[in-house]
């Protein structure tokens, strides 16, 4: 299982996309209304270049289109770019029609950064994967102070690849940087010297019960000891002086779901590959939920949102009081909740499996539950096996099998904040 640049970056067009003739090239009449249109207000431009864009890209001319204002923009202005891109749509041959009548489903977010308006829209056909298309215009000085800042990139940097399995890797940041790797079988420490990840004395990992066969493990970094590692049924706990020791003990106690910060744990089935639902201390008053594969916990103004990938193949959310089952949002398993140093709240990295079997990710944020795509996917060439945020929530690793190699490598994903 997954950037944009300084200024708005596009998804290219889904390849498997048609695009019919008579909106290949635009007639040429439509181009001169754009080209009036272009300079008569502060939005025409990029209604223009959205609406021609999604012309584009749209296999089929009959949509249900939805606008969402996640910005300044005042509502009787997002009213006008509504009808101003319906009617530059339908000039270009596009039908506005139902939800239940239409073959593809548009939903455009009106965003901005504190340079610009940031325009996305979310193109929907069938089961295909959604088409991701954005535009940007200059942001006034006087403009309200946004709610959203920049676009962001999910900026990917290889840790390493081996043939055996890994479990985990963290970047622990300093002169010089060091790294840890969690394998089935020890926790190899690194050095970052002259480019390179040197490794030092692997500590091997005892444990009197054997692991399930779909190993999970995870390491978390401490303020009184540098590490411990959870695995099922075991915790190694290491020594915080050189030269560095692994003690293991059989332990039920439960993973930490994402950092310090946000306190929350989760009970991991010993003999199986995901948490039990049980949670401690709870989220609010909710101390239990469906079992899942992974969580993440998105900042709002009053409360957390916790959101669970179901084992039942379904995204549960949990406030602290109500649970709510999501069934519109299809994502992957894996899920890790972060934090971009240029936004206010919190994002989630999320995975998916394209037609060619391997997996991306891409970050979303969730302004009234609704998710957002704030960056590009990256693509990964092969299967996600984890995905985990590191200690400060700002970053995160990801795990994945290599599909051409057959190797596991790991990625440092860091988030960039467009500028």
């Amino acid at each position: 299982m997954i950037g944009l640049d300084h200024s708005a970056v596009y998804n290219a067009r889904n390849p498997e996309m048609s695009v019919p003739s008579s909106r290949a090239h635009w007639p040429c009449c439509l181009l001169l209304l754009l080209t009036k249109l272009v300079f008569a207000s502060d939005w025409k431009q990029p209604e223009a270049q959205l609406a021609q864009k999604i012309a584009a890209a749209t296999d089929s001319g009959v949509v249900a289109l939805e606008v969402t204002n996640r910005s300044s923009i005042s509502a009787a202005e997002v009213e006008e770019i509504h009808r101003e891109i319906v009617a530059l749509l339908t000039a270009s041959g596009v039908r506005i029609w139902e939800p239940n009548q239409a073959a593809s489903t548009i939903r455009i977010t009106l965003s901005e950064s504190l340079q610009n308006y940031v325009w996305v829209a979310e193109i929907r056909q069938g089961t295909s994967d959604p088409v991701i298309l954005m535009v940007s215009a200059p942001r006034p000085d006087s403009a309200l102070s946004p709610q959203n800042t920049a676009p962001l990139t999910i900026r990917a940097t290889q840790l390493i690849a081996q043939p055996d399995r890994i479990l985990d890797a963290t970047v622990i940041e300093g002169n010089p940087r060091r790294m840890l790797v969690l394998a089935t079988g020890a926790i190899t420490p690194y050095e970052f010297r002259d480019g390179h990840w040197n490794a030092g004395q692997a500590l091997t990992i005892t444990h009197a019960h054997p692991f399930p066969r779909d190993l999970r493990g995870r390491i978390v970094l401490r303020k009184d000891h540098l590490f411990d590692a959870y695995l099922p049924g075991l915790v190694c706990r290491s020594t915080n002086s050189s030269p560095l020791a692994l003690n293991c003990a059989h332990s039920d106690d439960p993973w930490p779901l994402q950092t310090e910060q946000f306190g929350v744990s989760g009970f991991f089935a010993p003999a199986r590959n995901f948490f039990t639902g049980a949670l401690v201390p709870g989220v609010g008053r909710q101390r239990s939920a469906p079992a899942f594969y992974s969580a993440a916990a998105v900042s709002k103004d009053r409360y957390t949102l916790w959101i669970l990938a179901g084992v039942d193949g379904q995204l549960h959310l949990l406030d602290g009081i109500n649970q709510q089952v999501e069934t519109k949002i299809h994502w992957g398993s894996s899920l890790a909740g972060v934090h971009a140093s240029c936004r206010t709240g919190g994002q989630v990295l999320v995975s998916s499996t394209g037609e060619a079997g391997t997996d991306s990710i891409q970050l979303f944020e969730l302004p009234n539950r609704e998710p957002l795509p704030v960056s590009q996917k990256l693509d990964l060439n092969g299967t996600i096996t984890e995905l985990w945020p590191s200690s400060d929530g700002e970053s995160a690793t990801v795990i994945f099998r290599n599909s051409a190699t057959g190797n596991y490598e790991a990625m440092f994903l860091n988030l960039i904040c467009s500028q």
